[in-house]
């Protein structure tokens, strides 16, 4: 009896040292002070400062095209690691093709091609990826969301995510939010743009990514 009560006791006290172990490694994937996430932290930042650049010189920025509204760095949310999730795409068996709208009211036709998950808090949530067509005919994939933050702290129509497919149906996405931004229509009303629909709603505050421009 003796001999078994210590063997449950190492059995326990293994488990114990593998459960702080985890811990340990997953905390530390997301720590500010990391090396890793340091070089994160910085190439976000020199991304954000290019961005800016772009918007107040580039001949293609909404600033440029429409002189009516005045350049003024772009307001975003102090990176947080918390927003960075990991998740597979899930795709549609039979993929949706849907009517979306714009803001100036007109349909838009995309194919909702599946979804990727986010987990935080013990609760999932479920973010559709959307496959549309430039005015050229080429294809290209988005998330598009709004959270508790729309029209309050971020733009009232909501913001976008990049979504670069992968052909291995096995990979393992990143969704960051950090790089969420704003689609043209925020800064001035000579665009339109894509509206996210009911079921692209996340029941919590994203404070990560670009802010509300004006």
């Amino acid at each position: 009896m003796g001999k078994m009560n210590k063997f449950l006791t190492q059995i326990i006290f293994t488990i114990f040292i593998l459960i702080i172990v985890i811990i340990n490694v997953s905390c530390a994937e997301k720590n500010p002070e990391t090396k890793e996430m340091k070089e994160y932290i910085s190439s976000l930042l020199d991304e954000r400062a290019g961005k800016d650049s772009s918007f107040q010189f580039d001949l293609h920025s909404p600033f440029i095209l429409d002189t009516s509204v005045k350049f003024s760095k772009l307001k975003y949310f102090e990176p947080n690691p918390d927003f960075i999730f990991k998740s597979k795409l899930f795709y549609k068996e039979n993929p949706d093709t849907i009517t979306n709208m714009g803001t100036k009211g007109e349909a838009r036709t995309v194919i909702v091609i599946g979804y990727v998950e986010l987990k935080k808090d013990d609760t999932v949530y479920k973010l559709n990826i959307y496959k549309g067509f430039s005015r050229t005919g080429e294809q290209y994939y988005s998330i598009w969301f709004t959270d508790k933050t729309t029209g309050k702290e971020t733009y009232g129509v909501g913001r976008y995510l990049d979504f670069e497919l992968n052909a291995d149906s096995g990979f393992v996405y990143s969704i960051d939010f950090n790089k969420a931004y704003n689609p043209y229509c925020a800064y001035t009303p000579r665009y339109s743009c894509p509206i996210p629909r009911e079921e692209d709603y996340i029941d919590m505050a994203i404070e990560a990514g670009e802010k509300n421009f004006h």
